[in-house]
């Protein structure tokens, strides 16, 4: 059974201009299109809505900032091609993508040890090496050490590239990946508490 954007939408509880950032994104696979409609496998749409939520007190900081991005859009920079998120970019792209230029507490940022991305909800990346960073003109940061310890491909099933080899990044992505994540700003970041009983 195929849901068109709306219905799927409503089935997740979300905007529809929600559910559309992950379909531009890539990260919902068997999209299929009649006329101007899209239209997304029930199964797919289901395992979202029953996605569990991240467990963040695994996690050693009381705090973690969250970067919450868009679909991947052309970037005019001379350090980046893309910023936001897609699973048609490279590694590469994708951490040049996430890694600033951001306004935020950059001390607190890195005092988590660990930046979960999120696209609607949804964690799609993670970076570590957050220990420096630098400022621009404008007050933003950029975190020019980080490491992408992995993405999501497919966020219905969901599956991941654990792209780090360090012990720590992996188990952080293993955690975090494909899970849900809320969190809530006015901006590009937003900062969580990892133990929500405390």
């Amino acid at each position: 059974m195929l849901l068109t954007t709306g219905q799927a939408a409503e089935e997740l509880g979300c905007a529809v201009t929600t559910f559309r950032r992950l379909v531009h994104a890539g990260l919902l696979p068997g999209i299929s299109r009649r006329g101007v409609r899209v239209m997304t496998p029930l199964a797919a749409v289901q395992s979202l809505s029953t996605r569990r939520h991240a467990t963040l007190d695994q996690i050693e900081a009381k705090e973690i900032a969250v970067l919450r991005v868009d679909a991947a859009r052309r970037a005019e920079e001379p350090d980046r091609a893309w910023i936001g998120f897609a699973t048609s970019l490279t590694p590469d792209d994708i951490l040049k993508a996430l890694r600033g230029w951001w306004r935020c507490d950059a001390a607190s940022v890195a005092a988590g040890r660990v930046l979960p991305v999120t696209l609607s909800g949804y964690v799609v990346a993670v970076l570590t090496g957050l220990e420096r960073w630098e400022t621009n003109n404008q007050g933003r940061h950029a975190f020019p050490d980080a490491r992408l310890a992995g993405y999501i491909t497919d966020l219905a099933t969901p599956q991941a590239v654990i792209t780090s080899p360090v012990d720590a990044d992996r188990r952080l992505a293993e955690l975090l990946l494909g899970a849900r994540l809320t969190s809530h700003s006015g901006g590009a970041i937003a900062y969580v508490p990892t133990n929500t009983t405390g």
